[in-house]
């Protein structure tokens, strides 16, 4: 029997693929960075072609590496970046624009004037999500609108949309699949959670025809097999879910209550809320945790835009450090900064604010102040980011008992003893930080049979350390205090 996994990681910043063996340890990976592109202020766009290269070279350097072939492989799993949006050509399957990052800012005039008729009340019914430019609808309106030739191609049910799962398991197949999973579907602000389907309202309202839309999928499901000159032969794939719900699935989010926070390129917090679409009235987002055998979880989520990328940013736009490691050594000799505040809105703010226009900013410089400072300070922006999405939970009625943490930053061990203190929540941090490309994994293992249950995958979790808040409660609420302080001056409204 085939006894490995191929999982496929396409993130905002690079791509990868791990192999699994049957007891889903990692065996070997590889890891490829493509290029970022910055065509106007707030736009953000990645090169389609170079994402499917990406994916293709990973995907065979990390089968060589393991020495293995396809036949080893029981099942492919896709975890991807979301709400990123991409317009094809069925004919031939070449994009016809640029793909347009979740990052990207461009309709944020749009989400106002749709704002302003009086339509988010019911588009957030709908699909448990705000009328933010974050999400998929407008990007897709955006493209249709604005590529000679696009809206009249799209009428004549000639163009398809996808997220980036969609577009690789176009290109996977051959063009013989067009599908996307419930998760990835419940964040293009076109899917209603309730009935989970393409709501034909919301696509009117956004001009964009039901043609175009992908099938909507379970999240461990039959997607297809891959086309037979990728590999030396045919692979099923079996699972597909979107990066933070993926994380959810790995950091053995089964239960009702469980929540992870995901520090990549942005933040995600997502609670298990189980089969109910609880509504947040503190502008967080309701969304599809998972659908798996026709049973569907969802999930209150909090997404802060910037978080990894601020580290990014130290090290290559301002270069004041030359890797991420370098920040904790540098936060563990400066200590924690009372009086520099970082606000990283390089794309807006996220939840609970939802303020597109919002622009990074720097408080409380002095000519004492310097590099170790505003490094220090920028690990802590992104601890006062999770407080605020951890702060509109809470008023939700969702109170975490502990947090579980993954992605790049959580090998900081002093980002992490602060985000317990600033929490005042324990934070978990598991043996296996790459929450995300497991849970693609656990899916396409479920389905093809190496894991007989979902909840088997729970013993696969383990705890790698636990960071216990130890911080007074009156420097706590100054910190906080001058954290609120600084996004009221950087906000776009007041």
């Amino acid at each position: 029997m085939s006894a490995y996994i191929l999982a496929i990681d396409q993130g905002t910043s690079s791509s990868r693929t791990v192999i699994f063996d049957s007891d889903l340890s990692p065996v070997a990976s590889a890891q490829q960075e493509f290029e970022q592109f910055y065509p106007s202020p707030g736009w953000v766009e990645h090169d389609p072609e170079e994402i499917w290269s990406s994916v293709r070279s990973v995907s065979g350097d990390a089968m060589q590496k393991a020495g293995i072939g396809a036949g080893d492989v029981a099942a492919i799993g896709i975890t991807n970046q979301r709400e990123t949006t991409l317009v094809w050509r069925r004919d031939t399957g070449a994009c016809i624009h640029k793909a347009i990052v979740w990052q990207d800012r461009r309709t944020a005039d749009l989400c106002e004037r749709l704002r302003a008729d009086g339509h988010e009340a019911d588009v957030t019914r709908r699909t448990g999500l705000k009328l933010d430019p974050y999400f998929s609808a407008t990007k897709v309106a955006w493209i249709l609108d604005n590529v000679d030739g696009a809206r009249e191609l799209a009428e004549q049910g000639q163009l398809a949309f996808g997220t980036v799962d969609c577009f690789l398991l176009w290109r996977l197949t051959d063009g013989a699949v067009h599908a996307t999973d419930i998760s990835n579907a419940s964040r293009t602000l076109l899917f209603n959670i309730h009935d989970e389907c393409w709501d034909e309202s919301l696509l009117e309202l956004f001009s964009i025809p039901m043609s175009m839309m992908p099938a909507v999928r379970d999240c461990a499901d039959d997607f297809g097999e891959t086309r037979s000159d990728l590999f030396d032969a045919p692979i099923p794939i079996s699972g597909i879910a979107g990066d933070q719900q993926a994380a959810l699935i790995g950091q053995a989010g089964f239960a009702e209550g469980v929540t992870k926070s995901t520090y990549g390129t942005g933040c995600f917090v997502i609670a298990n809320t189980g089969t109910e679409a609880r509504p947040s009235h503190n502008q967080l987002l309701t969304t599809i945790a998972s659908r798996i055998d026709g049973k569907t979880t969802y999930g209150l989520e909090g997404s802060v835009f910037v978080a990894g990328s601020a580290i990014q940013w130290l090290r290559d736009e301002l270069q004041i450090v030359d890797n991420a490691p370098q920040t904790e050594q540098i936060a563990e000799q400066t200590g924690i900064v009372d009086d520099v505040v970082v606000v990283p809105a390089f794309a807006g703010l996220g939840a609970p604010y939802w303020d597109p226009h919002a622009r990074g900013a720097v408080y409380g410089l002095s000519r004492g102040s310097g590099r170790n400072q505003l490094i220090t300070a920028t690990l802590q922006a992104v601890a006062y980011q999770t407080r605020d999405l951890v702060r509109a939970m809470a008023e939700d009625g969702v109170m975490p008992k502990v947090i579980r943490v993954d992605g790049g930053m959580v090998a900081n061990n002093w980002f992490l003893q602060f985000l317990a203190d600033i929490l005042d929540i324990p934070v978990e941090r598991p043996t296996n930080v790459e929450s995300t490309v497991l849970g693609a994994a656990c899916l396409a293992a479920y389905r093809s049979g190496l894991v007989k249950r979902m909840e088997d995958l729970e013993a696969l979790w383990q705890r790698d350390r636990l960071f216990e808040p130890d911080m007074d409660d009156q420097r706590r609420q100054a910190l906080l205090a001058g954290w609120d302080d600084a996004v009221r001056r950087t906000s776009s409204t007041t």
